[in-house]
């Protein structure tokens, strides 16, 4: 990911703090006879300056969640818990001298590696792909509203049939009518044969309302956008042409529908990293304050 301006005063000063770091790690390691330990006076400042950054880096879940934390802005927010977050990797690596003493330690920096990389993964997932939904999605819609544009969809598709089939809820004009019941009016707004009628009436109900309804159901053929297109070119081969203007729409329709599924799959994307993410954050920030706690009093 190329660093752009407003990263770049926070990637320098992670580097300038992680220089010093560094150098203030090699003059006490070289000094240490026994090796840097994480329970000496420049160990503890790396453990405790790095907890810090790891509960700052914490402060951004919360000041989401808890409105009268709105202080400083988002980005900025982002910003120090990327930078920061990873600078607090490195000063927990210089708290314990790069050694894993103990099973909880070692838990801890596995889950630390585990919390860092979802990070920056999640961070190059925020940066690429609104970018790809801004290009497959054009039509992009509200996440919430999505099942309320999906109603709309499904009702303006079947007001158009209607303007052909009629009422969809009536009897099919091929289908018999039951001795004593009188037949049911067709009220359309194109004129044709009643063979036609009925043969795109069956293909509506039989392909194009069915995928509209549940529009993941695997197989679907109009799913696909390149096959929705051979789909719709042979059905207007099959149908007569007074039809195809509502062909057209429907087709529409249905790539409206297929980008809609498009936003949800990348709205997935967006936020699932975060299932990783924020658990083992909570864990991580958890068991960090079980270790200070019992290395101190132990």
């Amino acid at each position: 990911m190329r660093i752009d301006k407003t990263h770049r005063p926070w990637a320098i000063a992670t580097a300038a703090a992680l220089a010093v770091s560094t150098l203030f790690y090699i003059l006490f390691a070289v000094r240490s006879p026994a090796g840097p330990r994480g329970g000496s006076a420049l160990g503890l400042t790396f453990g405790g300056i790095g907890y810090a950054l790891m509960l700052y880096a914490a402060l951004l879940g919360l000041r989401k969640k808890v409105p009268v934390w709105r202080i400083g802005r988002t980005q900025t927010w982002m910003r120090g818990h990327i930078w920061l977050g990873t600078l607090s990797l490195f000063l927990i690596l210089f708290h314990g001298g790069f050694h894993f003493r103990g099973p909880l330690t070692t838990l801890l920096m596995w889950l630390f590696f585990i919390v860092i990389a979802s990070g920056w993964v999640g961070a190059l997932i925020q940066h690429f792909v609104p970018r790809m939904m801004t290009s497959r999605v054009p039509m992009e819609t509200i996440y919430e509203e999505i099942p309320h544009v999906r109603a709309q969809l499904r009702d303006e598709a079947d007001h158009l049939v209607a303007s052909i089939c009629g009422p969809l809820d009536a009897p099919a004009p091929t289908e018999p009518v039951i001795p004593g019941q009188q037949p049911a009016a067709v009220s359309t707004l194109v004129d044709i044969e009643q063979e036609d009628r009925a043969r795109f009436r069956e293909v509506y109900l039989g392909q194009v309302r069915p995928f509209l309804e549940n529009p993941d159901a695997p197989g679907a053929e109009l799913g696909d956008p390149r096959r929705a297109t051979e789909v719709f070119e042979s059905l207007r081969r099959l149908l007569v042409a007074p039809v195809h203007g509502v062909l057209d729409d429907l087709e529409n329709i249905c790539e409206e529908e297929n980008q809609l599924r498009t936003q949800i799959r990348i709205y997935h994307w967006l936020h699932g990293w975060l299932l990783v993410h924020v658990p083992l954050s909570i864990a991580l920030l958890t068991l960090g304050a079980v270790h200070a706690v019992m290395a101190l009093r132990y």
